[in-house]
This record gives C-alpha cells, sequence and structure tokens, in this order.
C-alpha cells in the first residue's frame, strides 16, 4: 500500500473504527463507509481523530476509486458492492489482516466453530496472570487495529472467525489453535461444508516448522483434514482419551496431562475452574498455548483453576422455587447447544430458536430425546425447530420475546428442573445481538 491511494474502510463499528484509526495514525488517507447508522460511541472517534466517514449507505464511485478495501466480517462477499470492487481488482482485506502489517508482535490465534471465545479469554488469563504485556482482541475485545494504533503490545491473543480468516492473505499465526469444525455460517458459504471448513484451515496459512498447531484429536473433521494437508508447522494434539501424546494433552484417570518440549504439567479435572467435557478441551488448548509461551506450570494450574467465564456461556443466572436457570445464549448453533444439553444433568425445559444458520439438528437429536422435557421457541419463524422436534418432545409452544418465553419456561418447569437458554440460532429476529437476548432472559428471570 502506498500513501497516496486511500484506504477504504467498510463498516463502522469495532473493526471498522479501529481500522480507520490505525490508517490515520499511519498516515494513510481513509474514509469509512457504513450502509446503517454509526453508533454515537464510534461516530465519536471519527470525529476525534478527524476520519472522513459516512453512514446509512455506500458512496459507491469513491468506494471503487480505493486503492485497498478493509471490510468488516459481518459483511457477506455478495453484496452488489463487493462484487464490483473485486471486480475492479481492488484488494479487499479484513482489519486483522490490515492491522497485522504495522506489528512485530508473537500471536495466539485461535479459531473453531464452538469454544473459540473461552480458549482465548483463558489463554489471554494464563498470559496476563504470568506478568505478560498481551493484547486480547480479533472477535473479542478492542479491535486488533486499534489497540496496534493506540497501544501496541509485543504478544496478542487473538480469536478469529471464519469471516476474519477469508480477507487475511499475508498473516501467519505463531501459534495456532483448531478447536473443532462443526457446521456453522453454512449461509455464508453457499451451503457447503467443504467451503467452510477450507475457511477455517486459512488459520494454517504461511506457518513454518518454526510455528505450532495445536487442534483437537477427537474432531473427526480435523482428523481426516490433517491427513490430506503437508502441515509444516509442529503440530500438538489434544484429546478427552489417554493418547498418551509426546506433544499435546490427554486426559488419563481423572487427570488432564500436557506435554511439550518434554516438559509435563499434569492436575486433575476437578481443579479445573471450568467443568463440563467442552471446557476440558479449552482448558488443554490454552494450557498447551501457555506452555508453548514457556510459561511455569504453577502459574498455568493457578490460572486455569481460578478464571471465571464468560457471560452468556451456560451462566448461572438463579434458582427459583427449585428450578435452575442457564443463560447460553451465545449458543447460536446446534453444536453448542449439543454441549449445553450434554452438560446438564437434570430434565430440561429448552429455549432455542432464532435465525437458523442452516442447522444440522441430526446429531443432538439423542440427547435432546434422553433429556428435554419441554421446548419454548423463541424466534419469529419456529416451523424448522416444530417438524424436527415434535416426534421426540410432546410439549412445544412458541414466544416472541424473552419475558413470555421465561413466564412460559416456567410454567412449564417443576423443582429440580433446569430451564436452558440455549437457541442454537443467531438472535437477530428478535434481538440487536446474543449479548442483548442473553441479558433480556437475564431480567426475564429477576421478574419470577
Amino acid at each position: 500500500m502506498s500513501a497516496k491511494g486511500e484506504i477504504v474502510v467498510l463498516g463502522g463499528g469495532e473493526s471498522g473504527t479501529g481500522a480507520a484509526y490505525l490508517s490515520k495514525v499511519k498516515g494513510f488517507k481513509v474514509f469509512l463507509s457504513d450502509n446503517s447508522p454509526i453508533r454515537v460511541k464510534y461516530k465519536c472517534v471519527l470525529k476525534q481523530f478527524e476520519i472522513d466517514f459516512e453512514e446509512n449507505g455506500h458512496s459507491s464511485d469513491r468506494v471503487l476509486q480505493a486503492e485497498c478495501v478493509v471490510k468488516s466480517p459481518g459483511i457477506p462477499e455478495t453484496i452488489p458492492l463487493i462484487q464490483a470492487v473485486r471486480k475492479k481488482g481492488i484488494p479487499v482485506i479484513s482489519e486483522i489482516e490490515f492491522a497485522d502489517k504495522f506489528t512485530n508482535a508473537k500471536k495466539i490465534c485461535i479459531t473453531g466453530s464452538n469454544g473459540k471465545t473461552t480458549t482465548t479469554l483463558l489463554t489471554h488469563h494464563i498470559l496476563k496472570n504470568a506478568g505478560l504485556d498481551v493484547g486480547l482482541a480479533g472477535n473479542v475485545g478492542k479491535s486488533y487495529a486499534w489497540q496496534v494504533a493506540e497501544k501496541d503490545h509485543p504478544v496478542y491473543v487473538l480469536e478469529i472467525s471464519s469471516f476474519q480468516l477469508d480477507g487475511m492473505f499475508d498473516f501467519k499465526a505463531d501459534i495456532a489453535v483448531l478447536l473443532n469444525i462443526t457446521p456453522d455460517h453454512l449461509d455464508r458459504y453457499g451451503n457447503s461444508f467443504n467451503r467452510y471448513v477450507a475457511s477455517k484451515f486459512r488459520i494454517l496459512q504461511n506457518q513454518t516448522e518454526n510455528d505450532a498447531l495445536i487442534w483437537s484429536y477427537d474432531d473427526a473433521v480435523l482428523r481426516q483434514e490433517m491427513g490430506r494437508r503437508n502441515v509444516r508447522a509442529r503440530q500438538f494434539q489434544i484429546s478427552l482419551k489417554d493418547q498418551d501424546f509426546d506433544r499435546g494433552a490427554f486426559v488419563r484417570d481423572g487427570e488432564i496431562i500436557i506435554n511439550t518440549n518434554k516438559n509435563r504439567l499434569i492436575m486433575t479435572l476437578e481443579q479445573l475452574a471450568l467443568q463440563g467435557k467442552h471446557n476440558v478441551y479449552n482448558s488443554m488448548a490454552a494450557g498447551v498455548a501457555t506452555r508453548l509461551m514457556e510459561i511455569r506450570n504453577e502459574s498455568i494450574r493457578q490460572s486455569l483453576s481460578d478464571f471465571h467465564n464468560i457471560p452468556h456461556r451456560l451462566e448461572f443466572v438463579s434458582s427459583v422455587h427449585g428450578i435452575t436457570f442457564l443463560n447460553d445464549s451465545k449458543a447460536t448453533n446446534a453444536n453448542s447447544t449439543w454441549y449445553a444439553l450434554e452438560y446438564v444433568d437434570q430434565p430440561i425445559v429448552w429455549i432455542a430458536g432464532g435465525i437458523d444458520k442452516g442447522n444440522d439438528y441430526a446429531h443432538i437429536l439423542p440427547l435432546v430425546k434422553d433429556k428435554v422435557k419441554a421446548i419454548v421457541c423463541l424466534g419469529i419463524d419456529n416451523k424448522k425447530l416444530h417438524e424436527t422436534f415434535s416426534p421426540l418432545v410432546s410439549t412445544i409452544v412458541d414466544a416472541s420475546s424473552a419475558t413470555e418465553a421465561v413466564a412460559a419456561a416456567y410454567h412449564l418447569a417443576k423443582k429440580n428442573d433446569t430451564v436452558l437458554l440455549s437457541p442454537a440460532c443467531a438472535s437477530f429476529d428478535l434481538f440487536e445481538s446474543y449479548e442483548d437476548r442473553g441479558n433480556q432472559f437475564i431480567e426475564a428471570v429477576k421478574m419470577l
């Protein structure tokens, strides 16, 4: 990129505003364009740094004169403006790719269909507790570009989505973590699971034998794909089974064993702050990654035992007349919900629904049949949920608000039951975000 041409940033949220700010700091001409209203807090930043911007529509002529377009991850490739940009041969990159051109930081990069936010936060927690100056960015925390512009860190832990990976080309992860791959966001990939898998595997691109890849040996898709690929990075596998990996982590006799560089860390499953099978994977991945950063065993053990999980992920809300209410609003696909259903031991009144992203519910049917006594569908279009689960669950009702859903679930539940909000769908039909959905659920429970 030269200083003569203009960088156009599409999207005025956290990612886009960060990219625009970094562009300005580095002396580029920059223009930010958003098809929707820009939130006040981001507009204030754009005005403060005298960044030219527009909202509620794109000036196509100006966008098509860009030297480079930095596209926010939420903007689909299929919109006409992006198609026109690509037709003209203008590079389209993600904020992560753009920011990385201006830092020499070491990067731990975490992706997967499920568990990546928890693993990212847990890895950051371990490194921060060990005294490292470490940034938290990507799909969580402050924008990567924003931090590079404002106060660059020597180390970053980045949660990276498939949408971000699609716009990354020269970027390289020093330590890559690939947790799992299950069908998700297929609506963005032409309903092609293979295209989605290929997107996730971009986390390996540009890695050398000096880099590391941590991946789940128990995931059949990953095992199959790894057998097809020539991976240059050093591989560290994680498994819930007794695999005795020389490099990686596994479970034996109620303990997790982490092996890296002839160094062994052992702790019991009961010592982990995060319980449930899915969280054992997350803890093992974070443990291996931080051992590779040469963090002491005792420091890792302490951090793995005192970490507090993120909001909206199997979050205990309240117990009302013996009924437990759990908020798992962050479960926006069927595989996330599988983990939640597997985690709960009590009979479940399940609150599900929203915008289906191409879910295949087949793998959760046995859990639903075994554990779910009633379903409350929280969405505008609940037809697929009714068709899929009515043969298994006799009571299925509809709700059009969190308050209505909680009231219905409370009526259907009995003492020692669990009301589980784990929607398996995106939230945008009735809510601003999964956070908004979870917060409204929490407020509705408090009103009981």
